[in-house]
């Protein structure tokens, strides 16, 4: 289906968009209409910590090797958004680098933070993992932002909780968030949640996600999000919907 196709059994998201705008995305359960305008491109925890051997996933036990796909998909994906003017907010997961941010010992997050079991059992690693300033805590190279684009820190899983998201997508008249990012199954599928909460439209793009544990946490996220919070579409049919001929012809000149 394209943006020119019936609108039968199409889901027309944001609140001012009226039928007939926007483009058609193919998405699971059904489709769903997205206006660029109203919409943004949210990229979950890209950092070296979740991507990179020698990163915090790594070292506590996650199998990071299949992670390269992933990041093309996500380059695939950004780029088709900075062609349409889709809204790009990166997000970047951790903690000042003495851990006040996570929380102490009264906190729930001190006591199922994988990173910070990692540090009490290593203790050399302290002060290295999610910490702000170093190395785990920065985007990886192959996904720089551009001046347009919005970089928000975030303390938890979810990238509503204690950050400015929520005002920023509402001062620009942002209603739909498409997600991609690491890991599908805890940070990303915790902010579709919040969202879907909060009236946001989610979609989640499944070959441009990936999760923390086996593949059957990703399948299950996917299966959450598409049958109780969102949609679920992926990356060829996102850049096939927003990436105009225009713009490909633009970038192959």
């Amino acid at each position: 289906m394209n943006s020119n196709e019936s609108l039968e059994n199409v889901v027309c998201a944001g609140f001012t968009q009226a039928a007939g705008t926007g483009k058609v995305l193919k998405a699971a359960p059904e489709a769903i209409q997205l206006a660029a305008e109203q919409t943004a491109l949210i990229v979950i925890d890209m950092q070296n910590a979740y991507t990179s051997k020698g990163g915090y996933l790594d070292l506590a036990g996650f199998d990071v090797s299949k992670t390269k796909p992933v990041v093309e998909n996500i380059k695939k994906a950004v780029d088709a958004a900075h062609a349409s003017n889709i809204q790009v907010i990166y997000f970047k997961n951790g903690w000042d680098d003495q851990y006040v941010e996570a929380g102490g010992i009264n906190s729930p997050n001190f006591h199922k933070s994988n990173a910070l079991k990692t540090m009490r059992k290593q203790p050399e690693l302290q002060g290295k993992l999610l910490a702000k300033g170093g190395w785990d805590f920065e985007l990886i190279d192959e996904l720089k932002p551009l001046a347009q684009d919005i970089v928000i820190e975030k303390p938890r899983y979810s990238g509503f909780f204690n950050t400015a998201l929520d005002s920023m997508l509402r001062s620009r008249g942002i209603r739909n968030l498409v997600f991609v990012g690491i890991a599908t199954n805890v940070c990303v599928e915790s902010t579709l949640r919040d969202g879907f909460f909060l009236e946001y439209f989610g979609v989640a793009l499944d070959d441009a996600c990936y999760q923390a544990g086996p593949t059957e946490a990703h399948a299950a996220s996917l299966y959450n999000i598409k049958t109780f919070f969102g949609w679920v579409s992926d990356t060829a049919n996102f850049v096939e919907t927003f990436q105009t001929n225009s713009n490909l012809l633009e970038k192959s000149a």
